[in-house]
């Protein structure tokens, strides 16, 4: 688990840089707001983090085009069901590639653009409750670390 939860936490920072470097008007506006909300004498502590908005946009939005695992655990299908017109039957196994998700066209406008502020006016979370960003999973089982977000 822990293994786990290196890697993924790596990879995820490493391609939060790297699209902050190919998107310099984001950049500027995370520093500007690092700046205002925490300033240029101190480490960012997690007390400042339910400040820092933007920083939590570009986070989600980092996740949504970049999961750290772009296929879910697979999940078992408790009792037939049908899903936008497909029948599942029940004891399949199904898996979520929530990398697809992230870039669905009817869940998401201009789906490959890395664009934070989607999320200004919208209560969509990394936790599992929106079914169109699901970076940690959902249900029982979501990644154990999401708690720490």
């Amino acid at each position: 688990m822990l293994a786990g939860a290196l890697d993924t936490s790596a990879t995820v920072v490493e391609w939060t840089l790297a699209v902050l470097q190919k998107s310099q008007r984001v950049l500027k506006k995370v520093q500007q707001e690092l700046e205002e909300v925490v300033g240029l004498d101190r480490m960012v502590e997690e007390s400042d983090l339910e400040y820092l908005n933007y920083l939590n946009m570009v986070v989600k939005e980092a996740l949504r085009l970049h999961p750290a695992a772009p296929l879910l655990v697979p999940h078992a299908a408790m009792e037939n069901c049908s899903v936008d017109g497909f029948h599942i039957p029940k004891n399949s196994r199904v898996i979520i590639n929530v990398w697809t998700i992230g870039r669905d066209p009817n869940a998401w406008s201009d789906p490959e653009k890395f664009i934070p502020e989607r999320f200004i006016r919208s209560n969509i979370d990394v936790k599992g409750h929106d079914f169109q960003l699901l970076p940690f999973g959902s249900g029982r089982r979501g990644c154990p670390g999401v708690q720490l977000v």
